[in-house]
């Protein structure tokens, strides 16, 4: 029973890895629907054919020039405003860390610009679209000559002629301070409203705003657009802030999003320049990284298989099939390929095969005794599980250190490196030991000298 189980685990194995090779390069099966369709007529639909999300050094991609309005922000805090807008970019469209923009702030005199390069797009209007509009939030506040605006823009509107004057001016208090934001409903009237977390640093910035205009209004802006002007009652301490507006509760919803995403810390327009960028490297780098891989991987079958004869041709299998897995969620995700990333995955195949020498030197260990075979491969997987499970767990620790302080490239390969380090756990505990369960009785398992 126990043999057909693992018989059964085995084939739904390579049907998976027949599907992810397929996915990985579907042109040679959609080349046989072809030959079919126009043979028997039958309209069979292609495979799902989508490619991979290629780098700048492989593919190119498009460059955006922005200039960022810092008329509001001191000298002295500039730098570390532009270190916020060039951050608040690279987590709107980088937000697994798989995307690998390259996001420079430049300064020439006191103009200070941003600019972007995203790979796998080579229509502008696309990527700014990507980039999406970020809101500028800011906090507004009153006037010196608050009461005597108020009182012109009142006869004006009484009037029904003349210019409606701002009573608000910008104060300190952006969403550079933000912390995070919320959608919640006013328990009496059910509206959405916006509720706001600021920093330690926002949050005594509040708290100043409100004890200097107490009773008067403060108001909220999205894009230099008040969209509301609440009355401060009293000092608030805290660092809580609501946006209260007529929205409906989808609006409310896109704009915490956008918020969470990214409250720019200082306004920006449209691109002043946009360009399409070549590759830096270019095909012939991927087409001889391929090869390298390639290379590399006919090694490994060859040292296992010579070294640890049936098992290590099995654990070549399994390694093929871990190989089609992670390339196949690779285009799935999309996780962006690039040439460092592509040499990582290289030495992930290595890296793949570790557990299995282990597996295998224990097996060997146990056959050595006389045990029979399907308790020696159960006692090698057993023995060898601890230095498996304790090497791949604490690279797997860094890899989530990696990703949760690292910036954009080192995100990136952070998210390969623990994808990599878990999937070949599988390959190597469950594809392999199936592989080997299924033969652990019949006739192969009589020949000692096909198992080392």
């Amino acid at each position: 029973m126990a043999k057909k189980y693992f018989k059964l685990i085995s084939i739904a194995v390579i049907f998976l890895g027949i599907i992810a090779a397929i996915f990985v390069e579907p042109r040679f099966f959609n080349q046989g629907i072809d030959f079919v369709n126009n043979n028997l007529h039958l309209g069979l639909p292609h495979f799902w054919d989508r490619p991979f999300q290629l780098g700048l050094d492989l593919e190119g991609g498009v460059e955006l020039l922005y200039e960022a309005d810092l008329s509001q922000i001191d000298s002295d805090g500039r730098d570390q405003a532009m270190q916020g807008l060039r951050d608040v970019i690279d987590r709107r469209i980088n937000v697994l860390g798989v995307r690998e923009p390259e996001i420079e702030v430049t300064q020439s005199g006191s103009t200070y610009r941003l600019k972007v390069r995203i790979p796998g797009i080579t229509d502008p209007e696309q990527a700014i679209k990507e980039i999406g509009r970020t809101p500028y939030l800011e906090f507004q506040e009153p006037r010196p000559d608050f009461n005597e605006i108020q009182t012109a823009n009142q006869n004006v509107v009484e009037a029904g002629e003349g210019t409606l004057q701002n009573p608000f001016q910008p104060s300190n208090l952006t969403g550079r301070y933000l912390e995070k934001a919320i959608v919640v409903f006013d328990p009496n009237t059910m509206e959405p409203t916006v509720s706001l977390q600021f920093n330690e640093e926002g949050a005594k910035i509040f708290e100043e705003l409100t004890e200097k205009f107490t009773g008067l209004p403060l108001a909220i802006s999205i894009d230099s657009q008040i969209i509301s002007a609440p009355m401060i009652r009293e000092k608030i301490s805290g660092g809580k802030a609501q946006i209260s507006g007529d929205f409906t509760p989808d609006e409310a919803r896109s704009l915490a999003r956008n918020l969470n995403a990214g409250a720019l810390p200082v306004p920006i327009g449209e691109p002043i320049s946009q360009v399409t960028i070549g590759p830096t490297l270019g095909m012939i780098s991927l087409q001889k990284s391929i090869k390298a891989g390639f290379i590399g991987f006919l090694a490994i079958i060859v040292f296992m298989v010579l070294v640890y004869r049936f098992p290590g041709f099995l654990s070549a299998i399994a390694l093929l099939i871990y190989c089609v897995l992670i390339l196949g969620l690779f285009k799935l995700f999309p996780i962006t390929v690039t040439l460092a990333g592509i040499g990582g995955l290289i030495l992930s195949v290595g890296m793949a095969v570790d557990a299995n020498v282990l597996i295998f030197a224990r097996l060997k260990e146990e056959l050595k005794e006389g045990k029979e075979l399907e308790y020696a491969i159960e006692e090698g997987f057993k023995r060898a599980w601890p230095s498996i499970r304790d090497s791949n767990f604490t690279t797997l620790i860094i890899g989530l250190i990696l990703f949760t302080v690292g910036t954009s490239f080192v995100q990136g390969f952070a998210t390969t490196l623990c994808l990599g380090i878990l999937l070949s756990m599988f390959s190597a505990i469950f594809i392999t030991r199936s592989f080997l369960m299924s033969f652990s009785r019949g006739r192969l398992s009589k020949i000692k000298r096909a198992w080392g």
